[in-house]
């Protein structure tokens, strides 16, 4: 999927109106999703209050403050907002979580809160810019190497110090579940991703769940990396001029985007997981799409359809087959 398809803190203008669940399985449970201000994150924040789950959110872009990424419209108070509203608690905490400071600030308030973190979710990201103008199209060597040290420190090293200052929290739970979000499963990233930067950003979430699942594995827990397909994202959106309600409007200029999926596609996926008792043994240090999620779990997108955008990459795309996007769908 390559420079269509940077999947991670983007977001669809779709809000799920499903009623909460009045015997939410995620009651009483603890989450932190690190980059819900918008997309993938956001998505998954609300399914996993929806579920029941008090969910602390974070992100940089605040109603007072707009990051590096460039977009006031979608804000972590936002986010909050919309979890409490599908029945779950939302509170947002701006945090940069590429300052340790910051993250210790807000484990500690998690800590004094509640004593305890039963579900973390790895969503950071930000790097859209610099891939665009940096990364797609261009040689490592092309790439300035301020802005291949950037992508590198918002898509690892923001992951790494996140994890390690919070996992100390997390396995104080009965069952605790770590979540890394990227671009990519091992499997449609033993493709190269077209430049080395973001071929290291998109590849490291994998491995970290990896060895996090042989760590937590004592502690009863489950480390999964996750990945949507070509999400229907704000700034995908916004990129083709389109709207969750006509998006495939979009699918004369790009065609590809026939496959597209919300970010709700992933995050009723997780939110079933995060669920699962025996989520340890189905899903401990192993990678997942969208796709995988929604047949294991019988989850459908927002429009009712299960697309699985890695397998048509894969089989159309690279592979040469003759089929449509609505055969993968």
């Amino acid at each position: 999927m390559d420079k269509h398809t940077d999947t991670q803190h983007t977001d669809t203008q779709h809000t799920d109106t499903r009623h909460p669940d009045r015997n939410p399985p995620l009651a009483g449970r603890i989450a932190l999703v690190a980059g819900a201000t918008r997309g993938a994150g956001r998505a998954l924040a609300v399914e996993l209050g929806r579920a029941g789950a008090t969910v602390y959110v974070t992100g940089r872009t605040t109603r007072e403050h707009v990051s590096e990424v460039g977009r006031a419209t979608e804000t972590i108070e936002e986010t909050a907002e919309l979890v409490t509203a599908a029945g779950g608690s939302g509170i947002a905490v701006p945090t940069d979580h590429l300052e340790e400071d910051q993250v210790r600030a807000l484990v500690g308030r998690i800590d004094r809160d509640r004593g305890r973190l039963d579900i973390l979710v790895n969503d950071l990201w930000g790097g859209e810019r610099l891939t665009a103008e940096s990364v797609f199209g261009r040689k490592s060597w092309e790439t300035p190497l301020a802005d291949g040290l950037r992508i590198l420190e918002l898509g690892v090293r923001s992951h790494v110090i996140t994890a390690a200052l919070a996992l100390p929290l997390l396995v104080r739970s009965d069952a605790p579940l770590h979540v890394e979000v990227t671009d990519g499963t091992a499997r449609s990233n033993r493709r190269y991703r077209e430049n080395l930067y973001y071929d290291l950003a998109k590849n490291a979430p994998i491995r970290i769940a990896f060895g996090l699942g042989e760590e937590l594995a004592e502690y009863g827990g489950t480390a999964v990396a996750v990945t949507p397909g070509f999400l229907r994202s704000e700034q995908m959106l916004t990129h083709f001029g389109v709207t969750e309600e006509n998006w495939r409007e979009a699918v004369a200029r790009e065609p590809h985007f026939a496959i597209a999926e919300s970010p709700y596609y992933l995050a009723r996926g997780l939110a079933a997981l995060a669920a699962d008792p025996d989520r340890a043994a189905r899903w401990n240090g192993r990678s997942a799409s969208s796709a995988d999620l929604a047949q294991a779990y019988g989850v459908r997108d927002v429009d009712g359809s299960r697309p699985d955008a890695w397998a048509y990459f894969e089989d159309v795309v690279y592979g040469g087959k003759h089929a449509s996007p609505d055969d993968y769908r």
